[in-house]
């Protein structure tokens, strides 16, 4: 029996703003918010809250512990949903309050823990206009880390992420936007404008044509992967369309894992036809420290999804989650007290899918389904 395709997957990675500006090489801190000026002032904030960050720091330190996680696991694949541009842009989507970036000469903070494939469909990739998003992917291109979800056309936004795995498989990452997690329209890609996969652009049905897509470029072997952005920041409720698009990907189009995620706090996990359905994966790394509302969710705490995956089916065999709390700017394992707090969380909201987590070793849960 061949071994499983592991693989590790994540919610928010947002390295721009009060991030960007602790690393070696900060960018133009200015900002166009309405209670923060400059990206200096979240450093700041965090600082105030949980102490002082020693600028610059090295490229591996955000990740902190998760890189003995990561060396653990030995994950084929390492997937996040990067939700920042990575470009020296200066001119800020005007109809926006919030705009994420990151220096380009800051992208070892990702190669720093080994990240394959950056899922860029989301609402903050073109924070600084289609100028941004081409800095964006020229620079993860150079870098060697392949993206899914947004391009230079509409073409080349919708092709998928191929990413070698054991076994003879190989993972192929298809990345949409929704609307419903605050994209503009006016971000679609066209046959000759740069831009995201908005899902609400496909003609007609969405999910037949994402078929079409994912059946003339599959082989046999391939795992499937879809990454969604959708949804609101806060609630844990799932909203009916969002799970009758999953589980059709699944019938329709053999999708092997739906990675959802916008909600910036860990959200249901489903287990349909032995295939994973993450409704929101929460944020892993932010620059949220100090900023207060919406403390009950506690956004400080974040998963690492660690799949075990059978080749060529791409049935889920089992499901790691390392918790995890950002203080200093730096993932660190959370405590015993977080750690059951979010099995609490997953428990209740994952009753209405017949799925549970129980306590493993070394301070992570595991998923187990009906």
């Amino acid at each position: 029996m061949k071994p499983p395709i592991t693989v590790f997957l994540s919610g928010d990675v947002m390295t721009g703003r009060g991030i960007d500006q602790a690393l070696p090489f900060p960018g133009d801190p200015r900002l166009y918010e309405p209670s923060m000026k400059s990206a200096v002032g979240y450093v700041e904030l965090a600082e105030r809250v949980s102490g002082g960050i020693p600028r610059p720091v090295q490229f591996d330190y955000i990740w902190g512990d998760a890189l003995e996680e990561l060396r653990r696991e030995q994950p084929q694949a390492r997937i996040i949903n990067l939700e920042t541009a990575v470009t020296h842009s200066l001119t800020p989507w005007e109809d926006k309050e919030i705009h994420y970036r990151m220096s380009p000469e800051n992208i070892p903070c990702l190669t720093a823990a080994g990240i394959d494939c950056c899922v860029l469909a989301n609402n903050h990739t073109m924070d600084w206009g289609p100028s941004g998003l081409l800095e964006t992917l020229d620079t993860l291109d150079r870098t060697g880390i392949r993206h899914a979800g947004a391009g230079r056309n509409l073409r080349e936004a919708r092709a998928p992420a191929i990413l070698a795995a054991e076994a003879g498989s190989r993972l192929l990452v298809f990345a949409l936007g929704s609307l419903s997690s605050g994209i503009p329209s006016e971000w679609s890609a066209g046959e000759d404008r740069p831009g995201l996969n908005i899902l609400e652009e496909y003609a007609g049905d969405a999910v037949r044509s994402l078929a079409r897509e994912i059946g003339g470029i599959r082989r046999e072997g391939d795992v499937v992967v879809v990454s969604i952005h959708w949804g609101a920041n806060w609630g844990y409720g799932i909203p009916l369309a969002q799970q009758k698009l999953a589980r059709r990907l699944i019938d329709e189009a053999e999708v092997a894992v739906i990675h959802g995620h916008s909600s910036h706090h860990v959200k249901a996990i489903e287990v349909y036809r032995e295939r994973l359905i993450l409704y929101g994966c929460g944020d892993l790394l932010n620059d949220y420290e100090g900023i207060q509302g919406y403390e009950a969710f506690r956004g400080d705490l974040g998963l690492m999804y660690f799949a075990d995956l059978e080749p060529f089916s791409g049935r889920l065999v089992g499901l790691r989650l390392v918790p995890m709390q950002m203080r200093r700017f730096r993932l660190t394992r959370a405590s015993a007290a977080d750690t059951e707090w979010l099995g609490e969380i997953l428990n209740r909201e994952g009753k209405r899918f017949h799925t549970r987590v129980s306590q493993s070793g070394a301070g992570s849960l595991r998923l187990h389904w009906a």
